[in-house]
């Protein structure tokens, strides 16, 4: 489908970064004139995935967040939340509710479906030791 406008994002990977990205991301979806409810569900997803992307995809190390999001003629959303961190080995295992690699941390596990809840559609794509992409869409009009 054709993109009638889009944004790149790229920022570092500190934790006071994702708030930044949440608002950005919304900012950018209002022209579409969402209700507060969608927003608000939109802004939940991309911390999932920012906070997903700072905490497991870089940890202890500071890598770039990049974030593209893009509006459709049919009046989807598209977002990229994308890192060069280190992977994930089994993305299936990733995205199990609770699963989670840093319990130690009280890590719910929760992030992936979380975004699934909130979002029209959730694909990860990784390469253990490149990096983790997470796409997501949501309809903001149209039926």
């Amino acid at each position: 489908m054709q993109i009638t406008n889009q944004m790149r994002l790229e920022f570092m990977s500190l934790p006071e970064n994702e708030g930044f990205a949440r608002v950005a991301v919304s900012a950018f979806a209002v022209q579409l004139d969402p209700t507060l409810d969608v927003l608000a569900d939109i802004k939940t997803a991309v911390s999932e995935a920012v906070t997903n992307a700072i905490v497991h995809g870089y940890g202890e190390k500071r890598g770039t967040v990049f974030i593209q999001a893009g509006l459709r003629a049919d009046g989807i959303l598209e977002i990229a939340v994308s890192d060069q961190g280190k992977g994930i080995a089994d993305i299936a295992q990733a995205m199990q509710p609770f699963f989670t690699t840093q319990p130690e941390k009280e890590r719910s596990g929760m992030g992936f479906s979380v975004m699934q809840t909130f979002m029209d559609k959730v694909e990860v794509e990784s390469t253990p030791g490149e990096g983790t992409t997470v796409r997501m869409e949501k309809r903001l009009r149209g039926q």
